[in-house]
């Protein structure tokens, strides 16, 4: 037996704000907080591309100029020189002053081989702080793209639940006066997606920029290495010599 439609519930179904708006504004206080919760994560990650984006191109140019010098340099730049400019406050001026530091604690006669150890050892320490630098802030791409599609499959499916309950209510199974509720259950696994699957490509995005960045600082302490071996070297000739 089929059951009596109701009229004035479908009617009022039917005229329902089917906007992405509207649907926010009739779906449960539950549902708008999921909703609310993955519009956030969607801003906090395009947040974080603009911010980071920014400031790892920079660190790519002034590592790129740092190594183009070091490869020139036939000495370790001294730490008032011209060479200053260049380097700035970045990765590539702790590493340099790493170097100068240990040289200086070291002495002028010191063993050179122990001195290379020891500049070697400060330098890797130096690359490991700035690689844990780097990646600070783009772990939160890597959550929001593990989460938030499940955030917006909780959503549908309390949604979906409160969409059976007024089935129940309204005693009648008429597409018109179901179909609202579901369609605001279902906006809440977009939004996951929304806001899942950019933290995802940024992730991967970013994931590739540092390991480029990682390999440039790594050129530049090599070079930086390379110098003060230079320089060591020279020192023991200049002191065979007399």
């Amino acid at each position: 037996m089929t059951l009596p439609v109701d009229v004035p519930a479908a009617a009022a179904a039917l005229s329902h704000d089917l906007t992405p708006w509207g649907m926010y504004l009739a779906a449960d206080t539950v549902v708008k907080a999921v909703m609310l919760a993955l519009a956030a994560a969607s801003v906090a990650t395009w947040t974080v591309l603009l911010a980071k984006g920014w400031a790892l191109s920079r660190q790519s140019r002034g590592l790129r100029a740092a190594r183009a010098l070091l490869l020139d340099a036939a000495h370790l730049p001294a730490a008032d020189g011209a060479a200053g400019a260049v380097l700035g406050q970045g990765v590539a001026h702790a590493l340099l002053d790493g170097a100068r530091t240990e040289l200086r604690l070291s002495g002028d006669g010191a063993d050179a081989a122990g001195i290379k150890e020891r500049v070697g050892s400060r330098l890797e320490r130096i690359e490991l702080a700035y690689a844990r630098d780097m990646r600070s802030g783009v772990g939160v791409l890597a959550s929001i793209g593990a989460i938030a599609p499940f955030v917006g499959l909780f959503g549908t499916v309390w949604g979906i639940m409160n969409s059976f309950i007024g089935i129940a209510d309204a005693n009648t199974t008429h597409l018109a006066v179901v179909a609202p509720g579901i369609a605001e259950a279902l906006l809440a696994t977009a939004l996951g997606l929304v806001a899942a699957i950019p933290a995802v490509v940024i992730y991967n995005h970013f994931a590739r920029v540092l390991a480029g960045l990682r390999a440039l600082a790594g050129d530049v302490s090599a070079g930086v290495q390379q110098l003060v071996s230079r320089d060591l070297d020279r020192r023991g000739i200049a002191v065979a010599a007399r």
